[in-house]
């Protein structure tokens, strides 16, 4: 039976490619140019542009427009001095391609193989993409049979291998080492919305009045009224939060004055650059939020685990990379999106 995490990758990248619709014109390539050699194994430029114009449609698809701009213009952007936005990408996809390229030669080691159920799901994947995209498309983006299947078969046995490779990995993360502490509070911004619907700072007296509600609510806690019930009684939206001290999702400085808080202790107001907070200390481990950090610490030792492989094996492998081919894939010149299904 077929591992649903490893079925899940190949039926993902088979729905993305299905959707993929190219919206420029691509320049006559030699598919079985070497872009990159690992070791003794070549990537043909076949399988290297496949797996860019791959990614490439998730950027121009969403991240386009979520940057306010266009495909073409997203990737002139310039990174840095010398690099520009698709420069830095391309960089990554490769980097992402050789390793792939580089795991996949340590399958023995861990004696991983594809299984017949899961080649079957991976020519499977391979004829619904020919499928729905016309031979234009494909040749401009190398959606052939054969590149689209060594992808796909290429990193189904990666996710396997990774499995495998952090399988040693301990696994045992105590309380006190996950701990994630639960707490109420309420925020109050020293920004207001002008007429013109920006955002604007607040006068010295707008603030001063803030402080006032504030050690309103705090009062009203210490006669015996709930924090929720303090807070709207000043007209002010109560929050929840579970935290640590690395914790990120609220000012650092009022996390800070909360981890020295006990369980029901209400902090000081405290004033921030932004605003003003309140907080309650529900609990002093969650038990929900430190069961889901216990897993987090988990798979960020497994993520080192096979980081350190991957980088022993990169010293000790020869990777040859042939920027003159590589500079060939231009996503400024062919630009790739994603097919929006209604369904979807």
């Amino acid at each position: 039976m077929i591992d649903l995490k490893k079925k899940l990758l190949v039926l993902v990248t088979a729905s993305a490619l299905a959707v993929t619709s190219l919206t420029g014109c691509g320049n006559s390539v030699n598919n079985e140019e070497t872009v990159s050699t690992i070791g003794k194994e070549k990537i043909p430029f076949g399988v290297a542009n496949f797996y860019a114009r791959m990614q490439q449609a998730q950027y121009e698809t969403y991240y386009a427009s979520m940057m306010g701009t266009t495909p073409e213009e997203m990737w002139k952007q310039p990174v840095d001095k010398d690099k520009t936005y698709e420069e830095t990408v391309k960089e990554g996809i490769m980097d992402n391609l050789e390793t792939i390229y580089l795991v996949d030669q340590h399958a023995k080691d861990y004696k991983v193989e594809l299984t017949k159920e899961e080649e079957k799901e991976i020519q499977k994947a391979v004829d619904d993409f020919v499928a729905s995209n016309e031979e234009n498309t494909r040749k401009a983006i190398s959606g052939s049979k054969e590149y689209v299947k060594e992808l796909l078969e290429k990193l189904t046995l990666q996710n396997k291998i990774t499995t495998q490779m952090s399988a040693d990995v301990d696994q045992n993360v105590s309380d006190e080492e996950a701990a994630q502490k639960a707490m109420d509070y309420v925020f109050l911004s020293f920004k207001k919305t002008a007429e013109d619907g920006s955002m604007v700072d607040m006068a010295s007296e707008e603030k001063d009045k803030l402080k006032e509600k504030a050690q309103n609510i705090k009062t009203a806690i210490t006669k015996g009224q709930s924090f929720e019930e303090a807070a709207q009684a000043q007209e002010v939206e109560t929050k929840k939060v579970t935290f640590d001290k690395q914790t990120t999702a609220v000012d650092a400085e009022f996390i800070k004055v909360a981890d020295t808080l006990q369980e029901n202790q209400v902090s000081d107001v405290v004033e921030t650059q932004a605003g003003l907070y309140l907080g309650q200390i529900t609990s002093l481990l969650d038990r929900e939020a430190t069961d889901a950090k216990k897993e987090t610490i988990i798979n960020e030792r497994k993520a080192a685990k096979y980081q350190e492989l991957v980088d022993a094996w990169k010293k000790e492998t020869k990777i040859d990379r042939n920027k003159k081919v590589w500079k060939k894939i231009d996503f400024s010149k062919t630009g790739v999106t994603m097919k929006q299904k209604s369904e979807q």
